[in-house]
C-alpha cells in the first residue's frame, strides 16, 4: 500500500509541475522616465541599467515605442544621417549591434536597433502572443512611428523574417539589405531546422531544457565559431532582463515559431515574406557565419533570394555580429553608399 500512495504522489507532483512549468507567462509592461526627442516627436526614454549601460557609449539613444497597448518595443540608437534598421534574433537584443556600431561612422549614419517583443527590455508577454504575424507588427509599428522615409535593413537569425516581414507591410521604405545567418522561404516538406528545435517541440521537455536548464547556463558561446566570443558576462547581458522581468517564456516560443513544415503556424507568414523578397530588386550584401550549427548550411538559399549579392563567408558562428563586426560593418556601408 505504501508502495502505491508513493507513487501516486509522484505522480501528483509531476502534474503539478508540468502545469506549472507550461503557465503562459504574464504581460509586462517595462515603465521608462522622462522624454527623448526625436525628428518626429517625443518617445519615453529608459535609462538603461548599469550592467547594459556600460556595454554602449553615452551617445546612444534609449527609448520606447508602444506598439499596442501595454506592449513596448524598446530602441537603441546612436548616430545620425541614412537610417540602417538592424534586427537581431532569439534570444538577444538590440545590444548585439553594439559591435558593429563602434566600427561605423556615427556622422554618416543613424543606427536604429530595436528588440524584439519578449526580449531585452521591450514588453514581455504570454507565449501564445509570439507568432511571426504579430511580430512582423509590432516591428512594422515601431517603424512606422519614426517616419523614416527610406532604410537599409540588417537582420539575422529571426530577426530575417520578423524584419523583412515588417517592411514588407511597408511598400517602398526599404532600399537596400545585409542579410546574416537568417532565412525567408518557408518549407516545402516536413522537416527541423536542427536537433534541438525539434526536441524542445515536446511539452514540458522544452520548458525544462530551455526554461529551467538554459536560464541557468551560458549556452549562447556553444553556437560560436569562437566560444569565447560570447563569454557569461555578454551571454549575462541578453538573459537577465528576461530574469529579472519574470518572464522567461520569449526564448522557448520563439523556437516553436520556427516552421518545421509547410502547414506550421507560421508557414503562411513566411510564404508572404519570400514572395516579397523574390521581387525585390536593391542593393544587397550576404555576411554569412559557415560556423553556426543551426543556419550555415541556408547560405544557398540567400544566394538564391539575392544572385547579384556580394557574399563574405567567415569563421563566423551564428551569432556573428559577436565575432566579424568588422566585416558587416563594411557590408553596411557598402550598400548604404549604393542606395545614397
Amino acid at each position: 500500500m505504501k508502495v502505491y500512495i508513493t507513487i501516486a504522489v509522484v505522480v501528483a507532483a509531476l502534474a503539478v509541475f508540468a502545469v506549472f512549468i507550461q503557465r503562459a507567462g504574464e504581460l509586462v509592461t517595462p515603465i521608462g522616465s522622462g522624454k527623448i526627442l526625436l525628428p518626429v516627436g517625443e518617445f519615453e526614454a529608459f535609462p538603461l541599467p548599469d550592467y547594459a549601460a556600460r556595454h554602449i557609449t553615452p551617445d546612444y539613444k534609449s527609448y520606447f515605442i508602444e506598439v499596442q497597448p501595454g506592449i513596448k518595443v524598446h530602441v537603441l540608437e546612436v548616430g545620425r544621417g541614412y537610417p540602417v534598421f538592424l534586427q537581431h534574433g532569439n534570444p538577444t537584443s538590440g545590444l548585439l549591434y553594439r559591435r558593429i556600431a563602434a566600427q561605423l561612422p556615427t556622422d554618416r549614419v543613424r543606427l536604429i536597433m530595436p528588440t524584439l517583443v519578449g526580449l531585452g527590455f521591450s514588453s514581455k508577454i504570454p507565449a501564445s502572443q509570439h507568432t511571426l504575424e504579430n511580430h512582423m507588427r509590432w516591428i512594422n509599428s515601431a517603424l512606422a512611428q519614426l517616419e523614416l522615409g527610406g532604410l537599409v535593413y540588417v537582420g539575422q537569425d529571426w530577426g530575417g523574417p520578423i524584419g523583412m516581414g515588417a517592411l514588407a507591410l511597408a511598400p517602398g521604405l526599404l532600399q537596400g539589405a545585409v542579410l546574416l545567418n537568417t532565412g525567408f522561404n518557408a518549407p516545402t516538406e516536413e522537416r527541423d531546422i536542427s536537433r534541438i528545435h525539434s526536441i524542445v517541440k515536446t511539452p514540458v521537455l522544452g520548458e525544462l531544457i530551455v526554461e529551467i536548464i538554459g536560464r541557468r547556463i551560458s549556452s549562447l558561446s556553444r553556437l560560436q565559431g569562437d566560444p569565447a566570443s560570447i563569454p557569461v558576462e555578454i551571454n549575462n547581458l541578453y538573459r537577465r532582463p528576461l530574469t529579472d522581468s519574470g518572464n522567461y517564456k520569449a526564448p522557448l516560443a520563439m523556437m516553436r515559431m520556427v516552421p518545421d513544415g509547410p502547414n506550421h503556424p507560421s508557414a503562411e507568414r513566411m510564404r508572404f515574406i519570400g514572395q516579397y523578397v523574390a521581387q525585390l530588386d536593391i542593393p544587397a550584401e550576404i555576411v554569412w557565419g559557415m560556423q553556426d550549427p543551426i543556419l550555415a548550411g541556408l547560405l544557398d538559399n540567400m544566394r538564391a533570394n539575392f544572385p547579384n549579392a556580394q557574399v563574405t563567408e567567415t569563421d563566423g558562428g551564428h551569432f556573428l555580429q559577436e565575432e566579424v563586426p568588422g566585416d558587416i560593418a563594411s557590408a553596411i556601408m557598402r550598400v548604404v553608399g549604393a542606395v545614397q
